[in-house]
């Protein structure tokens, strides 16, 4: 029996996932650090172990209708957990933030300032006192009327829809329109209603082009088609639309992302005239505070926002000196981790994903709550090295006030700063699920078969490699995109470049969206151009690549329906395999009934996701296994056919490696499992639920599927920080696909933070010095040992010590 102020969290026989029986005893108030490869049961023992008992034990202790879904929810196979104090759980978001989503929402600053606005503004004589919501754009009392909130509205004109004036319309003048059917449609349309489709566009009367562009009726008339050769037409009635009304339309409602990318490029965006861009009704923007607006404090940034507001709460009233006491506190906790640059109206969209990390992790840490165990995944994900050293700051004092800091980390500058280490392996999935290692990081130097103890202990500098030859240049002059100001900027072809800098530098900006809009703008032909081209002056080089293939970090799928399986075309292979069964041909089972999306061979309680929605009323609703299938997906016959002895539930239950040995023989299936090994992916299930899924695991998907097809020409590859949620040994393996491609003549660049990766590049782009507008110039560039040199760069100290220099 352990004493009830026992120092230790004490765990027993953990089962969860690949965890096999685990027996291990961690101190309380300590930063500990959980390490292992990918797949070897780390965030299992964190997070569904430990965060999962402590989440069960709430909901044991609050209203018996959430105790009443416990079971559905399910508890962690666990033996026994002892002196697990309460805990708090900070996972990795995956989900892309909204347009409406901004610095101040994510951190709820945006509440505190409109509090402030509200109780403690200067209204003008007369006026009423406002609630907090009429200061927020997100709701009806306070957004503006014409804009709706957002402050800029969209709007269109002739030279946008009529690029060249001197075709008819029936020659497709009026580029906006749909093609196809539905283009014919509205010209055939417009030849009823009595307008002449076959004169230049330029010689129809302005009236006429005005109608035809900008009209808001939709007339109905009956069009007679003319008959194609052996086709009968038969007059029906067509509806008319204005190529404004279509262009708009179409950008709102569109669930297509090409229809509503081609929408983009007929409209423009300006402030809204009604409220200048503030987004708030004028009765909102008649109050102020310390003299501005709150839509003035909003733009500033948190940096300067601080200083007004100590200046305006020193001698104020008692309200204002508590309300803004309460945000200078919470700025200071953004602004330690680095974001001072940051203003509370930037949108979320437009933030990098280490800004985005860093703003939700200051949202939790100011909490103040003390005796309880924050479990955090990944916090230094998307850091620079420079960013992280702050990160480590903030964990400290978090211990310090009498927590317990459990992290799930890759980095092993913060595998060094911890007080106690937890290592998971040796390798992932079956192969892994033991403690190797559970006490001080020095311990582990003592554990050959760690995966980890290499790359703590005997990392020695990078070996330097001679950098290939650059077989030509994509030259781009004068870049002008958010904070990236008059940039220009080189890419070696048929090299791996790595862009480098802190987080808010500008890299993302400069290469996922310029580079990479430049190279979309070219693969959609003269017609698309200008999505990219805009923000540039000039652009050089692109002929000499015939294909772009962009990897990024967002999920493959939204819900537990899409999986590993369907994205890579796998699920494709197996199932033909299994409709070739002798019991299936026996009882005229299609492959389409070995699919979980269609009704036939799927559990109908679940709809084939294996899983149900559980709503928890005062929580976030939770998925939970259906209690019918309880899991599977499949309804009992369904699961009566077997290939070489395994259901279709138990083959999508297999890991990766256990497939290729399972499929050895069948070239469709080895295609995409050996690809899917080539990226370190060995570990995952092959019906692992999307949601379930790292974004630096969707990324690796993303790459094998691309790995697999067959290549023609020069392809350029962008990956957005690759080696997110890597251990180093895993980094190893993808940085040997990644440089395969580049020894097959096509080019990789790629945004990183790993400095391993870094050194072992043949060319570096370094943009700085700091976030935001310090930042957004390329401050380094060549060989990693030229940059390493570099005196402004704040790179170069980190690059130098990868590189041993």
């Amino acid at each position: 029996m352990h004493s009830p102020h026992d120092p230790y969290v004490r765990v027993r026989g953990a089962r969860e996932h690949n965890l096999q029986d685990v027996n291990v005893d961690i101190p309380r108030d300590t930063l500990t650090v959980f390490t292992g490869v990918s797949g070897s049961g780390k965030s299992s023992l964190a997070f569904g172990t430990i965060y999962a008992e402590a989440q069960r034990r709430y909901f044991e202790s609050v209203a018996p209708y959430a105790r009443r879904l416990i079971h559905q929810v399910g508890a962690p196979a666990v033996g026994e957990i002892t002196g697990l104090p309460p805990a708090v759980s900070l996972e990795q978001r995956r989900s892309a933030p909204g347009a409406r989503s901004s610095v101040g929402t994510v951190t709820t600053l945006s509440n505190s300032l409109r509090m402030l606005f509200s109780r403690a503004g200067e209204y003008p004589p007369g006026a009423e006192r406002l609630d907090s919501d009429a200061f927020s754009p997100n709701t009806a009392a306070g957004a503006c009327p014409e804009c709706h909130g957002l402050g800029r509205i969209h709007r269109t004109d002739e030279e946008l829809l009529v690029p060249d004036p001197s075709l008819s319309i029936r020659q497709g003048a009026i580029a906006a329109w749909p093609g196809a059917w539905q283009g014919k449609n509205l010209r055939d349309v417009l030849d009823a209603l009595g307008y002449d489709v076959d004169r230049p566009w330029r010689e129809l009367e302005a009236k006429d082009r005005e109608w035809i562009l900008f009209t808001d009726e939709q007339p109905v008339v009956t069009v007679h088609p003319v008959r194609d050769a052996g086709r009968i037409q038969r007059p029906y009635q067509g509806t008319y639309m204005s190529a404004r009304r279509y262009v708009l339309h179409t950008f709102a409602d569109t669930k297509s992302r090409n229809l509503r990318a081609k929408a983009e490029r007929f409209l423009t965006s300006v402030p809204c005239p009604v409220c200048g861009g503030s987004r708030l009704r004028p009765e909102a923007m008649a109050v102020t505070f310390a003299g501005r607006t709150i839509a003035e404090l909003a733009a500033l940034p948190l940096s300067a926002l601080a200083e007004v507001l100590g200046g305006a709460g020193a001698g104020g009233e008692e309200t204002a000196r508590v309300l803004t006491g309460d945000l200078l506190a919470r700025i200071g906790t953004v602004t330690e981790l680095g974001l001072g640059y940051l203003s509370l109206d930037r949108t979320a969209p437009t933030l990098s994903s280490g800004e985005l990390q860093r703003l939700r992790l200051a949202t939790q840490l100011r909490s103040g709550l003390f005796g309880v165990v924050y479990v955090l995944d990944e916090p230094s994900a998307g850091l620079h090295p420079a960013d992280t050293e702050s990160l480590l700051g903030v964990l400290g004092r978090l211990k310090e006030a009498g927590n317990s800091v459990f992290v799930v980390e890759h980095q092993m500058d913060v595998v060094r700063r911890a007080d106690w280490l937890v290592d998971v392996g040796p390798l992932a999935g079956e192969h892994g699920g033991r403690v190797l290692h559970s006490g001080p990081p020095q311990g582990l130097a003592e554990v050959p078969e760690s995966a980890t103890r290499r790359f703590l202990f005997d990392q020695g500098p990078t070996p330097v490699r001679e950098p290939r030859t650059p077989s030509g240049w994509i030259r781009l002059s004068g870049v002008e995109r958010h904070n990236v100001r008059g940039v220009d900027a080189a890419f070696p072809l048929g090299v791996f470049t790595a862009v480098t800098g802190v987080s808010g530098s500008g890299k993302s900006t400069l290469v996922g969206q310029v580079l990479a809009g430049v190279l979309v703008d070219r693969q959609a032909g003269e017609e698309a151009a200008g999505a990219g081209e805009r923000f540039c002056a000039s652009v050089s080089g692109l002929e000499a690549v015939d294909r772009l293939v962009q990897v990024d970090q967002k999920p493959i799928g939204r819900t537990p329906r899409s999986n590993l399986a369907t994205y890579t075309g796998l699920f494709d292979t197996v199932r033909k395999l299994f409709a070739q069964t002798e019991t299936a041909r026996e009882r005229r089972y299609t492959a389409g009934r070995f699919s979980f999306n269609v009704s036939g061979g799927r559990c109908e309680t679940c709809q084939g996701e294996g899983f149900v929605s559980v709503e928890l009323l005062f929580l976030p609703s939770t998925y939970a296994p259906c209690p019918d299938c309880h899991g599977a997906r499949y309804n009992p016959e369904t699961l009566e056919v077997t290939l070489r002895g395994l259901t279709i539930a138990q083959v999508l239950d297999l890991t990766v490696e256990s497939a290729a040995d399972f499929f050895a023989g069948t070239p469709a299936a080895e295609r995409a499992l050996t690809t899917l090994l080539d990226v370190g992916l060995g570990y995952l299930r092959l019906g692992q639920p999307a949601t379930e899924l790292s974004g630096g695991e969707a990324q690796r998907i993303k790459l094998a599927s691309e790995l697999q097809r067959t290549r023609r020409g020069h392809t350029l590859y962008l990956l957005d920080e690759p080696t997110t949620g890597l251990h180093p040994a895993d980094v190893e393996v993808l940085m040997r696909q990644l440089h395969g491609l580049v020894e097959a003549r096509n080019t990789v660049v790629v945004v990183e933070h790993d400095m391993a990766v870094v050194a072992g590049a043949d060319h570096v782009i370094d943009l700085g010095p700091g976030g935001g507008d310090r930042g957004g110039r390329i401050v380094a560039t060549g060989t990693p040992q030229e940059v390493a040199r570099a005196a402004e760069s704040r790179t170069a100290p980190y690059l130098a010590e990868a590189l041993g220099s």
